[in-house]
């Protein structure tokens, strides 16, 4: 229910005209990255064109067990784990798995999506998991961001949750591809994470504004 819920939504907002270049925009460096931020990710699937797929790092909280059927119905695939932080140990939390997981999809020609900041954690600071991943499979982080002219924002959720609304309009903006040497340092990492907050925020400012909203 929830599916066809968030694609009726999707199918009443009147799209921005620029949608199909930032189609191609988004597809012009695959295998990529994707990466959105929490709260600001809902319609994404539906972004995405129906010859295109991606497959999508999901937590493996029972909470996340929802949005992870969802991507399936979609047709998307999904891979399950904790990737946001970059731990010592984090077998059991999935964390190193789901990252070789994501790193054999890129290797194999199909792009990825992950979700930039860590749960309960900052909102809109990503984690090394990103940065880390396009390290060590050398292909670019893409931001991408998509809002809805009409929406409600969950105030006392950490991330200010985004629930978007039906019959209004849509828009989507793809930033500047970024590229992960292989061998920068940890102190490079940083700085590296530190380009997606401000690109992916930039993307998302610009998002809110081709729909009539300053973000």
């Amino acid at each position: 229910m929830l599916y066809f819920a968030l694609w009726f939504i999707y199918k009443t907002n009147k799209p921005d005209p620029d949608v199909k270049n930032q189609e191609e925009r988004a597809f012009s460096h695959e295998p990529c990255i994707f990466v959105l931020w929490h709260g600001q990710h809902f319609l994404s699937p539906f972004f995405i064109p129906n010859d295109k797929k991606f497959t999508a790092l999901v937590s493996k909280s029972a909470d996340a067990e929802i949005n992870a059927r969802i991507l399936k119905i979609a047709g998307h695939d999904v891979v399950r784990g904790s990737g946001g932080r970059v731990r010592e140990a984090t077998h059991e939390k999935g964390g190193v798995s789901a990252t070789l997981a994501l790193k054999n999809k890129l290797k194999a020609g199909e792009n990825v999506a992950v979700i930039a900041d860590v749960s309960k954690s900052e909102p809109r600071h990503s984690g090394r998991g990103v940065v880390s991943l396009a390290k060590i499979s050398g292909r670019p982080i893409v931001p991408l961001a998509m809002a809805t002219s009409r929406f409600k924002v969950v105030e006392k959720s950490w991330d200010k949750t985004t629930i978007n609304k039906p019959f209004g309009r849509a828009g989507a903006r793809v930033g500047d591809p970024i590229f992960v040497p292989s061998d920068c340092s940890a102190d490079e990492l940083d700085t590296y994470r530190k380009k997606v907050d401000d690109e992916l925020n930039r993307v998302t400012i610009e998002a809110y504004r081709v729909v009539g909203h300053s973000e």
